[in-house]
């Protein structure tokens, strides 16, 4: 139910490949044995970790980092439309997305091929091809750090939106996400409008839950690399959202600028696009540099440190901010 070791090196539990350790690592398989291991006086600096596919460490951890394992899919309401199921936090998330494309249940596919842990999705609104996690949500079960209590926090309570969520922002390293309750269709309402999906779609044979999942992973599989294979954190940077007048007038100079629409008055930028205009794909590193398929993808070419990692992604940001006026910001969760 609960192991816990000291001076735990994290290498496998961040998929940059950074060499770091965490003063005291814990590892709870169940809700009750992480409580009694808060209530029993818990002084720690915590941290909370997943998959650690979105995780740049900058130097060892001298606190302790906490990971769920706990496990478990039941449906815990049903209606003649929906389905409500409960997954635990450590449950890998491309599993439960193809565990609802087998079972018949729309609304996760788009979501495919995401590397990570149930958990962490609702901490990071994690999106791909116009879907976000946050839509799907129902509710998420969580035990305060504090005082051991448990927590629960409705879709509305969550405060969802573009990569972001109320566990990015007040609270903040507060909770142990243990479960999330997500609301999946009976029948398929698919979406898509995003990228080439509906093109690869119809080359697998047209709209059915199992041709949009592999789709996706086809094409993720062909722009971004495999972990074991090259250290990332995935797609690096977020999208900048900027103002349809300034989206405007670059997509008047820039004229194969992709945009996508952001509503109420906004635009969605390719960050992948802007970088590489900036020439970064052409630019050498011993250590760090952009993926080659993929120029929003930063990658650990082999023996990089998290300071070195950092040091890149400024001089990117300032590239991009220098030529286009926009400012990326980093999807990446930074440990220093």
């Amino acid at each position: 139910m609960m192991k816990i070791y000291n001076n735990y090196s994290l290498l496998p539990h961040n998929t940059f490949g950074i060499e770091t350790t965490a003063a005291t690592f814990v590892d709870f398989s169940s809700v009750d044995a992480l409580k009694q291991y808060l209530a029993e006086g818990f002084k720690g600096h915590p941290l909370v970790i997943g998959g650690g596919s979105n995780l740049l460490f900058t130097g060892d951890y001298d606190g302790t980092v906490f990971h769920s394992s706990i496990k478990g899919i039941e449906i815990t309401a049903e209606t003649h439309s929906h389905i409500l199921l409960r997954v635990g936090s450590g449950v890998n998330w491309d599993e439960l997305v193809a565990f609802t494309v087998e079972k018949g249940w729309c609304g996760l596919e788009n979501l495919s091929a995401i590397p990570g842990e149930v958990g962490a999705s609702a901490v990071q609104n994690v999106g791909a091809y116009g879907v976000e996690a946050g839509e799907l949500i129902e509710k998420v079960e969580a035990v305060a750090i504090a005082d051991a209590a448990d927590r629960a926090f409705t879709h509305d309570e969550c405060c969802f939106a573009y990569r972001d969520s109320i566990f990015k922002n007040t609270e903040k390293g507060k909770n142990i996400i243990t479960y999330v309750t997500f609301r999946l269709a009976k029948e398929a309402a698919f979406k898509l409008s995003y990228g080439n999906l509906a093109e690869k779609v119809e080359e697998l044979g047209g709209a059915t839950l199992a041709n949009v999942r592999r789709a996706v992973c086809e094409i993720r599989a062909a722009k971004l690399p495999n972990p074991s294979d090259i250290g990332s954190a995935g797609s690096f940077f977020m999208n900048p959202v900027v103002p349809a007048e300034m989206a405007s007038s670059l997509k008047s100079e820039y004229p194969s600028m992709p945009q996508y629409p952001a509503g109420d008055g906004f635009v969605k930028i390719s960050a992948g696009w802007l970088i590489e205009q900036c020439g970064w794909k052409q630019t050498p590193h011993p250590h760090v540099g952009v993926y080659e398929k993929q120029a929003l993808v930063v990658v650990n070419r082999g023996g990089a440190t998290g300071i070195e990692v950092m040091e890149f992604a400024t001089a990117v940001v300032e590239s991009v901010k220098e030529k286009f006026g926009i400012t990326l910001h980093m999807e990446v969760n930074v440990i220093s």
